[in-house]
């Protein structure tokens, strides 16, 4: 009798224990239980935790809550300026209503996944390309508003949508391309243009300043010189003040007149014939020594002047004394009032004659 009643105690034991193993379940703190008795919803949603069910009778489905990544394949569309894009994104929801998401959609993830698709390609639609490159956070807003909008009555909210990439033909790449480099080389000669005329008013105020000071400008040439000296070049130029050059040509310039002026006096000394009482010793030209000339006497007998060398004068026929000219080929002596025979003419007129050089003559 004992063993009989140990063996049905073992025995409601075991049968519990059983029961008790089909009737646990433990839900996660990340899920929700949803329990469907005899195929009708019993209730909220379980909380996180240990719960029991009748077995047999009794269904318990398991939701997520955590937020769900879901990629959206790219979408090949045409923008509204008639270009061909490809365009991906992703999307992010988590479910807020584990019964509505369990009974008013059979898959929650398929639902969201085919309403995101759909929503790109309407977007791709209704925008520029300029706006799918640069405006994206407008049109990513857009795109979360057309998802979420039916996925509140499935208990789901979308929490963002991006788009990731748009990929565009390779003819308009290169034309992106082009136009992007011609926009940069724009702006980069705007730049430089401004950078020239910033300099030329820096370099203005520089040169206004240094003309009160020549030497500042000495010195930075000279700061010049060091710094392209400092690359260790094989090479210097260096560059010639215009002042110098014009102090150079003003240099040329006052020798011409002092030269001008030694010549100008040489033939006044070649061609004096009276002596200067004034100086010690008379100057003796080549033709003098050549030829020396015959003196006056001492009796105030004028000298030969070349006017009367050139044409000579023929003494009336009262004269007790008359002139003779006797004729010698070109050199034809005239004899003095007092009988002496005169200078020679030829010998007077290149004595006489100037010297343009202002050295003795070749004769």
């Amino acid at each position: 009798m004992v063993q009989e009643l140990v063996g049905a105690i073992v025995a409601l034991l075991c049968v519990a224990l059983v029961y008790t193993g089909m009737s646990a379940r433990v839900i996660k703190q990340y899920e929700r239980g949803v329990l469907f008795r005899l195929g009708r919803v019993g209730g909220e949603a379980r909380p996180p935790g240990f719960t029991l069910i009748i077995p047999f009778v009794d269904r318990l489905a398991k939701v997520n809550m955590q937020i769900v990544t879901l990629p959206i394949p790219a979408q090949e569309g045409i923008t509204r300026d008639n270009v061909t894009v490809r365009v991906d994104a992703v999307v992010y929801f988590r479910v807020v209503d584990a019964t509505s998401a369990l009974i008013k959609v059979e898959d929650y993830k398929f639902a969201v996944s085919q309403m995101a698709q759909t929503s790109l390609r309407s977007i791709i639609g209704k925008s520029d390309l300029d706006d799918l490159l640069s405006n994206r956070e407008k049109l990513n807003q857009g795109l979360e508003l057309m998802i979420d909008s039916p996925a509140v009555g499935w208990g789901i909210q979308v929490d963002r949508v991006e788009i990731k990439d748009v990929s565009l033909p390779d003819t308009m790449k290169r034309s992106m391309a082009r136009q992007a480099e011609a926009d940069r080389e724009r702006r980069a000669r705007i730049i430089n243009a401004d950078a020239e005329l910033q300099a030329s008013k820096k370099l203005a105020e520089a040169a206004q300043q240094m003309s009160g000071t020549p030497a500042a400008l000495q010195l930075r040439l000279l700061q010049t010189v060091m710094a392209v000296s400092a690359e260790k070049n094989s090479t210097l130029v260096l560059p010639i003040p215009v002042e110098l050059l014009h102090f150079l040509e003003r240099g040329n310039r006052g020798d011409t007149p002092a030269a001008e002026a030694r010549a100008a006096d040489a033939p006044a000394a070649v061609g004096s014939s009276h002596p200067d009482p004034d100086q010690g010793a008379k100057e003796v030209t080549p033709e003098e020594t050549a030829a020396p000339r015959i003196a006056p006497q001492e009796t105030g007998a004028a000298a030969i002047t070349p006017q009367e060398t050139a044409a000579p004068e023929t003494t009336p026929p009262e004269s007790a004394s008359p002139r003779e000219t006797i004729p010698n080929g070109d050199r034809a002596q005239v004899p003095d009032l007092n009988g002496a025979p005169g200078p020679d003419p030829e010998i007077a007129r290149r004595s006489l004659a100037p010297n343009p050089g202002g050295g003795p003559r070749p004769d």
